[in-house]
């Protein structure tokens, strides 16, 4: 028979572990500290804890989650940038709802595969992969998102994938909303190597 005195011990032990990562934990690292599987999923099966992703669980006392979507990607791929439609729909210059996380992993790595939300992975190389990053915090998720104009010059890379119409209203939507940058476009433009491509449309906006 098991002692209540001790289950109550364990239980409060793995809930100061919660508020100690800031309400998330991981299963590992609750093994790690202790804890028994049997113990972490007691609390999840009470209603205590939700899944935010594939082993990583967060109290639900906590203030929802207004991004689950990205919340679910960033910290199932930490490595991976939101890109394309995705970062478009962050930087708020597309009218498209992203039916998919669009991420971006260096050329090498696995191509990012998640069962809920849906996930489109897409391998970039070298600077067309490493600048143009923004951490940014997300429901107190690290995120990498890309800034709007290596999002820009990504989308015109991809044009015959997402659709000419959509790059373009989104070039419109930037230069409307944001500050106009024509000499950061086209550096990720060559960096992304469609300077050619873009420029007689950069040259229209100014």
């Amino acid at each position: 028979m098991s002692d209540p005195s001790s289950a109550r011990s364990s239980r409060a032990q793995l809930e100061t572990l919660f508020h100690q990562h800031d309400g998330k934990l991981r299963l590992s690292e609750a093994l790690a500290q202790g804890i028994s599987r049997y113990q972490f999923y007691q609390l999840r099966d009470e209603g205590l804890i939700e899944p935010l992703s594939r082993g990583l669980y967060r109290l639900v006392n906590l203030p929802p989650i207004e991004n689950p979507d990205l919340v679910a990607a960033a910290t199932r791929f930490p490595h991976a940038v939101l890109c394309l439609i995705s970062a478009l729909d962050w930087h708020g210059i597309t009218t498209q709802i992203p039916h998919q996380v669009h991420l971006a992993v260096e050329r090498d790595a696995r191509l990012p595969v998640l069962d809920y939300p849906p996930v489109a992975g897409y391998r970039f190389s070298g600077q067309a992969f490493s600048e143009g990053i923004e951490p940014v915090e997300v429901d107190g998720i690290t995120l990498k998102v890309y800034n709007p104009e290596k999002t820009l010059a990504d989308c015109f890379k991809f044009r015959n994938r997402i659709g000419m119409d959509v790059v373009l209203e989104a070039l419109e939507l930037y230069r409307t909303r944001k500050t106009f940058l024509p000499g950061k476009l086209m550096t990720y433009a060559n960096i992304c190597r469609v300077g050619k491509v873009m420029a007689p449309y950069v040259e229209a906006k100014l």
